[in-house]
């Protein structure tokens, strides 16, 4: 019964509008658009960390020349102390992380996509506050931040992209 049922709800999905993300329309798949995307370097570690994750999650080019989109972005962080001990030494810290990003198509000056996403993380200051244990979690926050934008942008850009190519069939 249970095989009957699956089987059933498998007919029913292509009737209810239901199209995987990543499928391809008119012989274009946001995955292959995906990769035709230039990700403008960004200042500072972190943002060197989220350019890498970029990369590596949309397969993106590392050439302006052959991208059809450029996409920008731009981060704001903020590190707040959170517990603090009798003696007034800080124990954790919230790493909070924001990136704005513009898609560009390649030859235009406006965005046809913009959007803000923000991650959070915390980590733990040992009681000697200058322990490379404090900077490798710090470090370790930071990386987590920045994986969790990229992915969260691969996402946004995915979605944005299978609508143009539904709109274009």
């Amino acid at each position: 019964m249970k095989r009957v049922l699956i089987a059933v709800a498998a007919l029913m999905l292509p009737g209810c509008g239901f199209q995987p993300l990543y499928a391809e329309n008119n012989n274009v798949s946001a995955g292959s658009t995906l990769s035709m995307v230039f990700v403008e370097p960004i200042s500072d570690r972190i943002g060197y960390e989220l350019r890498n994750d970029l990369l590596d999650r949309l397969d993106a080019s590392t050439s302006a020349l052959n991208a059809r989109y450029r996409l920008r972005l731009s981060l704001t962080e903020l590190e707040e102390p959170v517990v603090f001990q009798p003696n007034t030494s800080i124990t954790r810290y919230n790493y909070t992380l924001t990136a704005h990003y513009d898609l560009v198509p390649k030859d235009a000056a406006e965005a046809v996509k913009s959007g803000d996403v923000t991650a959070f993380s915390a980590y733990n200051v040992p009681a000697a506050p200058y322990l490379f244990s404090t900077v490798a979690a710090q470090r370790d926050a930071k990386n987590r931040a920045a994986n969790d934008i990229a992915e969260r942008i691969r996402l946004e850009l995915a979605v944005y992209l299978h609508q143009v190519a539904e709109q274009t069939r």
